[in-house]
């Protein structure tokens, strides 16, 4: 539920930290703030900050840290009130499962913690406010979210018309770390990242701080293919929008910043074609047609209206819109869904309602992305560019979404209605 900043790194930026001091005090138990009547203490407090700052976590000051102890009272409230607990299993897979980021165990891990000055109980109680809140999540958000085939159309609608990006336009800023001053490097990259607001900022902090000779230019590079650049770095930037500066990334010898200016791409094959779903019904006449189309809300509808009839009266169809004849092709192309117009042919009448309308790369969309195999039989990672996400796939992804946004709000709900007062 929470997004924390793993570098890689991150068991080397452990054991380089050296104890920090501790907030000035004459009682570190002193309680800060109550929580439903669960205080939170001095100690806690910095024991939380200095956490969060070997965790490199961009919120790791006084105030968010004392802010995320008391949303972790209320997770533990919150599972108190549905009667939820804990296990030691649960928590040490827990423990495990989050020392493992940093391809430590959890014994390593609680060590380079120690010797940074963070006790296995923060480690302890970080971890299981965060198992017990899952579960309450689990119990309490998860029954109530539901996702629809619609929401799924929506969601694909916006990636096929969202450009592949093929080329981008980046600014770097590479800050020297030879031996024995690396992280003093991720020091002056994390404040040239809190203090990049613009292009122009991310320019000055290049020209003052680069060592390459892009700093003449602000760290201006020139457009790139995207395929140009290392396959390790292009998820990184794709994950990054214009006008944003990534975070440090470790390189031998020195540690890099890149900003994004802009990007160029292309739409998918078949994104601006359509497929049409529609239904033709003839009619004797135009004012039957019109009387039938006014009480018609959708093509089930018309359907209702021609029982009876000669099931040759009336069809339903879904085509690629360039082998629709060119008259109708005409008429369907001014309608919205459930919409429809009458067609008089002298002799005949038709009545044309336009079920829905849908690109072509939405219409084909599978259930499932396919999984290319080798000769072995062995699953490789897709190589079409242009492939869409399975249905399926969108589906956990909005799933997974709007459990995250409920859980927010539960969250936030917890927090209005607790009683949190300070001594």
């Amino acid at each position: 539920m929470r997004r924390i900043l793993l570098g890689a790194a991150m068991a080397a930026m452990l054991a380089a930290g050296g104890v920090a001091p501790v907030f000035a005090q004459s009682n570190p138990f002193q309680p800060l703030v109550y929580v439903n009547d669960s205080a939170v203490t001095r100690y806690e407090l910095a024991q939380r900050v200095r956490f969060m700052e070997l965790l490199r976590a961009p919120d790791a000051d006084a105030a968010a840290s004392q802010k995320a102890l008391v949303d972790d009272r209320l997770r533990m409230f919150a599972a108190k009130q549905l009667g939820i607990t804990a296990s030691d299993e649960q928590i040490d897979a827990g423990l495990a499962e989050f020392a493992g980021r940093a391809n430590l165990g959890v014994e390593e891990f609680t060590a380079e913690l120690a010797r940074a000055g963070v006790e296995r109980q923060t480690f302890r109680d970080f971890v299981t406010a965060g198992v017990v809140w899952r579960e309450v999540v689990r119990q309490r958000v998860v029954p109530q979210v539901r996702v629809t085939d619609a929401e799924v159309d929506q969601e694909l609608q916006k990636v096929i018309e969202t450009p592949r990006v093929t080329h981008v336009a980046l600014s770097e800023l590479i800050i020297p770390a030879p031996p024995g001053q690396e992280e003093a490097a991720m020091a002056q990259a994390g404040r040239i990242v809190a203090g990049t607001r613009s292009e122009g900022d991310f320019a000055a902090f290049a020209r003052q701080y680069s060592a390459t000779p892009s700093a003449e230019n602000g760290g201006r590079l020139p457009w790139t293919p995207l395929a140009n650049l290392p396959p390790s770095l292009q998820p990184i930037i794709l994950g990054m929008k214009p006008g944003q500066v990534g975070q440090p990334l470790r390189v031998e010898g020195a540690v890099v910043l890149f900003y994004l200016r802009d990007t160029r791409g292309t739409l998918r094959p078949g994104a601006t074609a359509q497929v049409l779903d529609f239904v033709r019904f003839r009619l004797s006449s135009a004012e039957e047609a019109r009387r039938i189309a006014a009480v018609s809300d959708t093509c089930a509808d018309l359907f209702v209206h021609a029982r009876g009839l000669p099931a040759e009266q009336i069809s339903r169809q879904t085509l690629p819109q360039g082998q629709i004849p060119t008259g109708e092709a005409i008429r369907l192309a001014v309608l919205d869904d459930n919409e429809s117009t009458v067609i008089s042919y002298g002799g005949a009448v038709e009545l044309l309602m336009l079920c829905k309308r849908q690109s072509a790369a939405l219409a084909e969309a599978p259930e499932k992305a396919p999984v290319p195999v080798t000769a072995e039989g062995e699953a490789q990672p897709a190589a079409d560019p242009d492939a869409l996400p399975g249905r399926e796939e969108v589906r956990n992804m909005i799933f997974n979404r709007k459990v995250g946004q409920a859980a927010e709000s539960y969250l936030a709900e917890l927090r209005s209605n607790a009683i949190i007062r300070r001594p």
